[in-house]
């Protein structure tokens, strides 16, 4: 069964990887800018907006930045609505198509993004879908994004701009009417792209599914942000990332933000205001207060790494400094994509978080083959396992009755006759189980959320179709 992201699976995961990224943020309570950080809506005052959480990254490579903002598009020229002529028939027949740029699978099998542009025109539509693929190209260039694009679906959302281009770009002054009134200077900061997130909602309802979305803004300027927590209030997914389609850093800030929606990951960064963490054990995944010698006693958090040698070019240790506090607090590694758009590296433990995500919300097994009827010893059984790359390493079984059938490893279609089932008059049981056994998992419990389990009743006198 499919586990969207936003909801919980509650098995022994809970108590080490998941739960801890959902409760990140209230475990905040008495740092000074506590108010930054608080993931759901503001009560607004009378006549102001509604607002959420956003990330954003101030320059290229450097770490990350919070604040409330709009939820609706409030830029400069009140980017609430068209400031323009509407647009024209042929214009109102593509605005919205929806294509596929990636698709592997099911809805119900993937993990499903969607990339939406503004600030393109009709005729710029063809720019758009090209700077999506790039985009999303240099994504899924950092592992462990790589190795399971398989568990993905990517679909694109035309969205016609009466202007081509974003407010704010080049300068705040600039007012361009677009179809999710994106804009630079989001709250007076330069590099915070910020849209109508209600908007963005509409347009992305149009594709067949969406658990993360991205906004490409049609602009050469660096800039972008991150809203995380969006299912606790009421949007149909998870996270929305902005990004400026032209320069090379942006990508970075879709990778680290989807870190947060799918991975459940702290921020590593620090603020000097926020001072020394009091808060005792922190639920994030990787924030900790214990030292290496207490991780291992307590069984806790990254033990299981410790010692080894990371991506990001160090060792996995307790390094002082995260979850926006600099003191009192421990993150796995010096640096990571966590802490820092510099690096262009999940950390082991982060790399582990993440592929729990992508099991949480796809399968890499699936079949064509229903399970709600009983099927005959002659039937045949088709799965289908998701193609993942380098990192992962699956093993397909099957079995009948618990009883694993070695000689059928491996094998994407059997008939129950050919596990050994025969016409003894009793009712079977057959199971396929895909385990990914990549080394990039220590954890048990990330472990099964990384097995897929498909089971067929066999009935005496059935036969499919």
């Amino acid at each position: 069964m499919r586990i969207r992201l936003g909801t919980r699976r509650t098995t022994g995961f809970m108590s080490g990887l998941a739960l801890a990224g959902l409760l990140a943020t209230a475990a905040v309570t008495a740092a000074p800018a506590a108010s930054a950080l608080q993931a759901d809506r503001t009560a607004p005052a009378a006549g102001e907006p509604d607002r959420l959480r956003a990330e954003y990254f101030p320059e290229p490579g450097g770490e990350g930045r919070t604040v409330q903002v709009p939820a609706e598009g409030h830029g400069p020229s009140r980017q609430g609505a068209r400031t323009t002529a509407p647009l024209s028939a042929a214009e109102t027949a593509a605005d919205g198509t929806a294509g596929e740029l990636a698709v592997t699978g099911s809805t119900e099998d993937r993990l499903d993004i969607v990339i939406v542009g503004d600030g393109y025109t009709a005729g710029q539509q063809g720019d758009f879908h090209a700077d999506a693929t790039a985009k999303w190209a240099a994504i899924t260039a950092i592992e462990p994004y790589k190795s399971y694009q398989g568990l993905f679906n990517v679909w694109t959302v035309d969205a016609v701009s009466n202007e081509s281009g974003i407010t704010g770009d080049p300068t705040a002054g600039q007012v361009k009417d677009t179809a999710l009134g994106s804009y630079f200077w989001c709250e007076g900061i330069e590099r915070l792209i910020c849209a109508d997130i209600d908007k963005v909602a509409s347009y992305a309802a149009k594709a067949p599914a969406a658990d993360l979305v991205v906004v490409v803004s049609n602009s050469t300027k660096y800039g972008g942000a991150g809203y995380s927590g969006l299912t606790d209030e009421g949007y149909p997914f998870n996270g929305v990332s902005t990004l400026s389609s032209d320069h090379a850093s942006s990508s970075l800030i879709a990778a680290h933000e989807i870190g947060h929606s799918v991975g459940l990951l702290d921020d590593e960064y620090t603020y000097d205001a926020y001072g020394t963490w009091t808060g005792g054990e922190p639920a994030g995944i990787n924030s900790t207060t214990y030292d290496p010698a207490q991780l291992t006693a307590k069984r806790a958090k990254w033990y299981r790494w410790l010692g080894r040698p990371d991506p990001t070019g160090g060792t996995v240790g307790t390094y002082e400094g995260s979850f926006y506090h600099p003191y009192g607090i421990y993150r796995p590694t010096g640096t990571s994509i966590m802490r820092e758009l510099s690096s262009t590296e999940f950390n082991l433990p982060g790399r582990e978080a993440m592929i729990a995500g992508f099991y949480r919300a796809g399968n890499a097994l699936s079949s064509p083959v229903g399970r709600d009827s009983a099927l005959g010893a002659a039937d045949r059984i088709t799965v289908e396992v998701a193609r993942l790359g380098t990192l992962s390493r699956t093993e397909l079984r099957w079995y009948v009755d618990g009883v694993e059938k070695s000689a059928a490893r491996g094998r994407t279609t059997v008939t129950p006759a050919s596990l050994g089932v025969r016409k003894d008059g009793r009712g079977h049981r057959v199971t396929a189980i895909l385990t990914d056994r990549t080394d990039a998992v220590r954890d048990p419990a990330v472990r099964d959320l990384a097995t897929d389990r498909l089971s067929w009743t066999v009935a005496p006198g059935a036969r499919r179709g």
